[in-house]
């Protein structure tokens, strides 16, 4: 007996609540153009204006940033659990496999594809994916949010002596290697209304931080991996636009009118075809040496 994709799809559903988050919810997308208005949004909520973004490029006409996309895995947060109080972005996963230009229409998807629980909390995966204007896959990136598993209120979730807390030290980079350096951004209260709105929220409103458990606007995370994506650009070019690698871990909060530095050392480089893959490890800090961010990411250089 055969069964439409329809059928298969109302019969897995049935398995779980209405609102329930599970491995598989599917999060409806959206299809959309990719507008010089919105390369001029990114850009003012960065500070990355690299000249391919408005400009000519190597593929011709002005290439999308690599990150442009970075809020369209919360347009819909249907995918988030109940309790808001005190989560938190903790880990970036994110993927380049073709450049997107301006003016391209592209097509959005999420699914949960992951839930666990790590140190008292419950975390959810929300994995995005960008098609084309052909249909093949640009962008993916997967989104670790971690939620309180406490229901109630309990003072601060997160206060701004946590970072100073014995083992939250990060001791990067741990090899030796070529350094790569990336941008220095001061974030005021301009740069996150720019970056997470138009609308009121704990990234650029600080009623609505204290609502949520923390004393001050919490930059939000995916700054610092657009920050971290500028700087891979800007290093590699299209060797990341075209097959762009990041797996970033969120370790401690970048709050408003803080100083943010991004670095790498080039720690590997292995045979990838007829080119090489550059191997990083790659980091943000504040200006006492406060890392925000650790991880590693990796873009394709031409072979010599």
């Amino acid at each position: 007996m055969a069964f439409s994709r329809e059928a298969i799809g109302m019969a897995a559903t049935g398995w779980f609540a209405k609102d329930e988050v599970y491995v598989g919810r599917d999060v409806p997308g959206r299809a959309l153009e990719i507008t010089p208005q919105m390369v001029q949004t990114f850009v003012e909520g960065t500070g990355d204006d690299h000249p391919w973004y408005r400009g000519r490029s190597p593929q011709g006409g002005p290439l999308a940033p690599a990150m442009l996309l970075y809020s369209e895995v919360f347009r819909d947060r249907s995918w988030y659990l109940p309790n808001l109080y005190g989560n938190l972005h903790a880990r970036q996963e994110w993927e380049s496999f073709a450049p997107v230009m301006v003016g391209e229409r592209v097509t959005t998807r999420c699914t949960v594809v992951d839930r666990y629980l790590r140190r008292g909390r419950d975390y959810v995966v929300g994995e995005l994916m960008v098609l084309d204007g052909d249909g093949r896959l640009a962008w993916r990136g997967r989104t670790h949010q971690s939620f309180l598993i406490d229901a109630e209120p309990q003072g601060m979730a997160v206060d701004k002596t946590r970072e100073k807390a014995t083992g939250r030290e990060f001791a990067f980079p741990q090899h030796d290697g070529e350094s790569v350096s990336g941008p220095v951004r001061r974030v005021d209260e301009a740069m996150c209304r720019a970056f997470s709105g138009p609308e009121r929220n704990y990234h650029n409103d600080r009623s609505k931080a204290l609502e949520l458990g923390f004393p001050e606007i919490v930059v939000q995370g995916m700054l610092s991996v657009c920050l971290v994506a500028e700087m891979m650009t800007r290093r590699f070019g299209l060797g990341f636009l075209c097959s762009g690698r990041m797996d970033l871990k969120l370790v401690n909060v970048l709050w408003v009118n803080e100083v943010t530095s991004t670095h790498g050392v080039i720690f590997e480089r292995r045979a990838e075809g007829r080119r090489r893959r550059a191997e990083l490890e790659v980091w943000c800090q504040k200006a006492d040496g406060t890392k925000t961010v650790v991880g590693t990411a990796s873009a394709l250089e031409g072979g010599d």
